[in-house]
């Protein structure tokens, strides 16, 4: 085996236990809201929390035909079919049960269908900041985690989202990392993350003259 192969191994190896340790600490989090916080909007238009919540284990849940079957009945809108079963599972699963997908399936080996086990990180972790960041919690996703993340960053994966960075360098507040050049722009890693992924934040948790272009109304 290859030094670059061993590499790899140990790399998915590594992000495959924060997968891990992210739904187990999620499933903890989603077991002690409230009925108002499950029904309380996420960053995510037009999902409350039980949505995000019910959308974050659909991987789990449906196999290949199932999903397959899923996008034929929205005419192949990947964006349709996730939002139709979001709303479904979300209706048809108890609160706990919700949680307890995530708790279960913590070593599940779903990936999206791009980015390996660093984007089934990534899922995880800016689906619970949808989450959390919504509700005004205060949970800190860990440093090890939230650094797979930022360094998967790229112009693509901008333009996918619908975000403009254009004359914006984006500065964590608490992590020595920037992104991107012009006029900072200044926030946690973990808002700045949610930033990348096209959400709007909360007002107040952005600094700098492109602040009010990532804030909701």
């Amino acid at each position: 085996m290859s030094e670059a192969t061993n590499d790899r191994t140990a790399y998915d190896t590594a992000v495959r236990a924060m997968i891990a340790a992210e739904r187990r600490e999620l499933a903890d989090l989603l077991d002690g809201l409230d009925d108002a916080q499950w029904h309380a909007p996420s960053l995510c238009a037009g999902w409350r929390v039980r949505e995000v919540a019910a959308h974050m284990s659909m991987g789990f849940r449906l196999s290949l035909p199932a999903t397959l079957v899923e996008l034929a009945k929205a005419r192949g809108s990947l964006h349709r079919m996730t939002d139709r079963v979001a709303r479904r599972d979300a209706a048809a699963h108890a609160t706990g049960d919700l949680a307890a997908f995530l708790r279960d399936n913590a070593h599940h080996p779903w990936t999206p269908p791009v980015g390996g086990f660093a984007a089934a990180l990534g899922h995880d972790v800016v689906h619970g900041l949808d989450i959390t960041v919504a509700l005004g919690h205060d949970r800190r996703v860990p440093e090890d985690r939230l650094r797979v993340q930022l360094d998967t960053i790229r112009p693509s994966g901008l333009r996918f989202f619908g975000v403009d960075l254009d004359g914006v360098q984006l500065r964590a507040a608490d992590l020595d990392w920037s992104y991107g050049t012009g006029s900072p722009l200044h926030g946690t890693a973990q808002d700045l993350l949610l930033l990348a992924y096209g959400r709007r934040l909360p007002a107040g948790r952005l600094r700098g003259a492109a602040s009010a272009r990532f804030t909701a109304a």
